[in-house]
């Protein structure tokens, strides 16, 4: 067995690969040992898949949806008391009855305490993510839930670690290549929308993903996390052909058009 990102031998790995990390909520999307090696696995967890979930959006995101880590804790994040605008910092606290602890400086403890009325205002959402640590993170995930699809052909695993098509996409998450990988955002349904399920129970969606190809011949990886949709062309650093294919289905987003009603 080799590794797909760097390709070497990966037969004695321990670890298992979470392709979506389990501090989005992802129990079940999960590679076998040896498919990613451990230094590439311990990597990623680190060097990518730790800012991605650091960046604002997925913060406040994380936080209004109470996912946990694996400590079993959501970040903290920044807010603010009125009415004196007093910069302060929220934890969500999931064991127990749910509570939200709010942080103040020492200086205006005080003042606060002779208060007779106050409010915290909670951030809701922040701008989408942007930057390369984004599509590190989609390249990723995009290799990895091909391999997912393949996990049980050693065939398919070993096409995709020796396509050389594959190599750019696969480099750019690994190693950082390709600095500029463009990418398309959007968000495509509120975070807490309910969804009906085959019995009839209302559930919410964490994220699903699919691996799609154009009419043109191209192949794009999409996800969606809490309604926010990220597509990446697996062929190279271009998102043109998705923006089109966008454009001639009515802006739906692939992870729908092709489901019959």
């Amino acid at each position: 067995m080799r590794c797909l990102f760097c390709k070497k031998e990966s037969t004695t790995s321990k670890s298992v690969e979470h392709i979506i990390p389990e501090s989005l909520g992802n129990l079940s999307h999960i590679l076998p040992k040896g498919v990613v090696c451990d230094n590439c696995n311990n990597y990623f967890a680190r060097k990518v898949e730790k800012p991605f979930l650091e960046l604002p959006a997925m913060t406040i995101l994380r936080f209004n949806q109470m996912v946990p880590n694996k400590r079993g804790s959501t970040p903290p994040v920044s807010g603010f008391l009125m009415p004196s605008k007093c910069p302060v910092v929220l934890q969500n606290h999931l064991k127990g009855p749910s509570t939200i602890s709010v942080e103040v400086p020492d200086e205006v403890f005080e003042s606060l305490r002779n208060s007779n009325k106050m409010s915290v205002i909670l951030p809701t959402e922040a701008p989408l993510p942007e930057g390369p640590i984004v599509s590190r993170f989609l390249s990723k995930v995009a290799i990895e839930a091909m391999a997912l699809k393949l996990v049980d052909h050693p065939k398919g695993l070993e096409y995709i670690v020796d396509e050389k098509q594959l190599d750019p996409i696969r480099n750019h998450a690994r190693y950082g290549q390709n600095t500029e990988w463009p990418y398309h955002s959007r968000r495509i349904y509120d975070a807490n929308k309910g969804w009906r399920n085959k019995t009839g129970k209302n559930i919410q969606v964490i994220h699903e993903f699919d691996i799609f190809k154009t009419e043109d011949g191209e192949y794009y990886f999409v996800i969606c996390i809490f309604g926010l949709e990220f597509s990446i062309n697996y062929a190279g650093p271009e998102i043109e052909g998705y923006t089109k294919w966008l454009k001639n289905h009515n802006d739906t987003s692939p992870l729908y058009s092709r489901k019959k009603p």
